[in-house]
C-alpha cells in the first residue's frame, strides 16, 4: 500500500496495553477496541463465597430491559412498546495490579457503560452511587449497611440514609437491598438523559488494604477493599419513601413475557 493510500485509512488497534503507576501498585490495563450492546439474564450468581458468607449474591440478574409502553424515553432515544433497550458498553478492559508480593488484584470493566441493571440482591460488596431524598427533600449519598444497621461496603444487606452523612456509621433509615430491583448505570446529563460512565467495574483484591483503581480517564481513584468489590455508579435520585413503600423500587421488564412485578 502506498503512503498516499495508507493516509486515507483510519482505524483502532484491537487491543491496547497500558502500564500505569500508582501509590502502592503497578498496573497493567488491556483494553479491547470493541463496542457491545447486549441484554443478558442470569438466574443466580454468587461471587466470593468464603468464610461463611458471600461478597456478592443475587438472583435474576439482568443487564438491559424491554419497554412496557410506547414512548419510553431513555438515553436520548424514544422506544416503542416491547422494544429492547440494551446495556451499552465500549472498550471492555482487564486490569492487573501488582506489588512486591506479586498479583494484588485484578478487575474487569468498561471504558464507557450505561444501561439498566436489575437483580434481587441479598449480599453486596462495593459501592452503589445512588442519591436518596428524605421526607424534607434533603438529598444524601446512599450508604450500604449490614443487618445490624452498621455502615459497611463488605457483604452489605441494606441501603439507606445514615445518621451522620459526614461520617456514616449507623442507619437512620434503611431498607433491604432486594427492594432496589432495577438501577440505571451511568451519569445524569443536563437534559435529564443518562450519559456514559467510566467507573463501572468489578474488582478482586488480595489484601485488607485493597487496591486504589484509577478510572480509565485518570480523573478519579476508587478504593476497593479485600475480596470482591463492585463499583456501580448510577444516574438516579430516589425518594426514600419509595423504597420504604409497598413495592420499593420496581423491577424493569427483563423477560420477553412481561410478568409485571413477578420474575417468571
Amino acid at each position: 500500500m502506498s503512503d498516499e493510500a495508507l493516509g486515507e485509512v483510519t482505524g483502532q488497534a484491537f487491543m491496547q496495553v497500558q502500564n500505569l503507576s500508582g501509590t502502592s501498585h503497578e498496573f497493567t490495563r488491556m483494553t479491547l477496541g470493541v463496542d457491545v450492546e447486549t441484554r443478558v439474564n442470569v438466574d443466580d450468581i454468587r461471587i466470593g463465597e468464603i468464610n461463611g458468607g458471600t461478597d456478592f449474591a443475587a438472583t435474576h440478574l439482568a443487564l438491559g430491559h424491554i419497554t412496557r409502553q410506547d414512548g419510553t424515553q431513555y438515553n436520548g432515544k424514544t422506544y416503542a412498546k416491547d422494544e429492547d433497550v440494551p446495556f451499552e458498553a465500549t472498550q471492555p478492559y482487564l486490569e492487573l495490579a501488582e506489588d512486591a508480593q506479586g498479583l494484588a488484584g485484578f478487575r474487569m470493566g468498561f471504558t464507557q457503560a450505561r444501561g439498566s441493571v436489575s437483580s434481587l440482591t441479598s449480599s453486596f460488596s462495593g459501592d452503589i452511587g445512588l442519591k436518596l431524598t428524605d421526607s424534607t427533600g434533603a438529598e444524601f449519598d446512599a450508604v450500604l449497611f449490614d443487618a445490624a444497621g452498621q455502615a459497611t461496603n463488605h457483604r452489605a444487606t441494606q441501603i439507606g440514609i445514615p445518621d451522620d452523612p459526614a461520617n456514616p456509621t449507623t442507619c437512620r433509615e434503611c431498607v433491604s437491598l432486594d427492594r432496589v430491583q432495577s438501577l440505571f448505570v451511568g451519569t445524569e446529563k443536563a437534559d435529564g438523559t443518562t450519559g456514559f460512565t467510566d467507573e463501572f467495574f468489578i474488582g478482586f483484591q488480595r489484601d485488607d488494604a485493597g487496591v486504589a483503581w484509577q478510572s480509565p480517564n485518570g480523573a478519579n481513584v476508587i478504593n476497593a477493599g479485600k475480596g470482591v468489590f463492585i463499583n456501580l455508579p448510577t444516574s438516579m435520585t430516589v425518594e426514600m419513601n419509595q423504597l420504604t413503600g409497598t413495592s420499593g423500587l420496581p423491577r424493569l421488564r427483563t423477560h420477553q413475557v412481561d410478568m409485571g412485578e413477578q420474575l417468571f
